[in-house]
């Protein structure tokens, strides 16, 4: 739901409406504050959610405890993803990039003295995890509240109450169109749970997916490149310097992407001792080498059109985009191969990346057809100013009243 922010803050910057910045940012908190807040049962009843969809117990167990111990990390979320947007969107990579970095420094150390000296195992991780991803979000904290962002930061206000159905409308379609992604990948680790060898299978692709997720996270920063710089040329109502942006951007992550693929092709087999040194699991891990090492190829792909689409504030499409390809080819298509057709874990990868393919595919034609001098029209300048102004600047009457309300803290 986070990239709303993004795609709201990325115009709101190109069109110079800084202002505007701030008041997105304090909204979404608000309504990503809200919505974590009723997922919290969901948290608390793990154990008893997984058996009655069949899981094993003991796997169900482990995921009851580990559950609680992810509230934390769950309302970490609700402002780091959010202020990350923020300041991503008025090109404030570098401070995001240092307060990350020693964010995962502290989370190393902690995770040593935790797991391997204390000895607290599972716990100990994620009390780790948690240290050190709020840690993070108090330097963002400083660093917003201590004035190095005077132009887009104005205070706390009243004026985030007002007019929030742009912002609930856009975070809803962006948050479905991000879930079925992540879901996606997670419905198929379930699946993988109903197998004879659910240890094994489980934990091959676990394994795969830890893999996939490592090169994503690089494919991760040319998404938000893709958002931030079509959100700013939009808004600034430059519609050549967006097209040009995507180009470059796709070119380089499918160069990057390329490199990866190559690797895992190579060390296909070598990559799981990283991981385990249980040979049965190697040996699954190894028979799935060459669909991850597609995956990972089409992981250059996808995320840059996506990150495209959230720039244009187009998640509503590729929700629906999602839907299609993932619930109603991948998953279908991997079950049946799995199960019917006895290819167990390699038949869920199949249907999946099956899913991600139709999906880039989809997504490319999407983009190419796009008419970006419409979308100009739209977000342009002139009418992201008219569009903010109207939303938070008094023409609606919420909206005056909220305005003339409006306290800094």
């Amino acid at each position: 739901m986070s990239s709303a922010t993004e795609t709201l803050c990325g115009q709101a910057f190109g069109a110079k409406q800084y202002h505007m910045m701030g008041i997105y940012l304090q909204r979404s908190w608000i309504v990503d504050f809200i919505t974590a807040t009723i997922m919290l049962p969901l948290f608390f009843f793990t154990t008893p959610l997984l058996n009655l969809l069949g899981e094993q117990a003991d796997i169900a167990a482990v995921a009851g405890k580990i559950s609680l111990w992810c509230i934390p990390f769950l309302y970490n979320f609700v402002f780091s993803l959010t202020i990350q947007m923020y300041l991503q969107a008025q090109l404030k990579n570098l401070v995001v990039g240092w307060l990350s970095a020693t964010s995962f420094v502290f989370h190393v150390v902690l995770s040593w003295i935790f797991v391997y000296k204390l000895e607290w195992g599972i716990a100990g991780a994620l009390a780790a995890m948690n240290i050190s991803s709020w840690s993070a979000v108090i330097g963002m904290f400083v660093y917003i509240f201590g004035g190095w962002c005077p132009n887009t930061w104005k205070g706390f206000t009243l004026a985030a109450f007002a007019d929030m159905w742009p912002v609930i409308k856009l975070s809803i379609s962006s948050g479905v169109m991000v879930c079925l992604e992540l879901w996606y990948n997670s419905i198929l680790v379930l699946l993988a749970g109903y197998m004879e060898n659910a240890t094994v299978a489980i934990s091959a692709f676990s394994i795969c997916l830890n893999i996939c997720a490592w090169e994503f996270m690089v494919c991760l920063g040319f998404l938000a490149a893709a958002c931030v710089r079509v959100s700013n040329e939009l808004g600034r109502g430059n519609a050549k310097a967006a097209k040009f942006a995507m180009k470059v951007i796709l070119s380089t992550s499918i160069a990057i992407g390329v490199f990866f693929w190559i690797l895992c092709l190579i060390f296909g087999r070598k990559i799981s001792y990283l991981f385990t040194n249980e040979e049965e699991v190697a040996d699954a891990v190894s028979d799935l080498s060459v669909l991850l090492a597609f995956s990972i190829l089409l992981n250059s792909i996808y995320p840059v059109l996506s990150g495209v689409a959230v720039g244009a504030g187009l998640q509503g499409t590729v929700a629906i985009v999602n839907i299609c390809c993932y619930y109603v080819i991948g998953i279908p298509l991997g079950v049946v191969l799995a199960y019917v057709a006895h290819l167990e874990v390699k038949g869920l990868w199949i249907g999946m990346l099956c899913g991600v393919l139709t999906q880039s595919l989809v997504l490319l034609y999407i983009t190419w057809k796009t008419d970006w001098e419409g979308q100009v029209l739209k977000y342009g300048s002139e009418g992201v100013e008219d569009e903010l102004d109207e939303v938070s600047l008094g023409f609606s009457e919420s909206g005056l009243r909220a305005n003339l309300a409006s306290l800094s803290l």
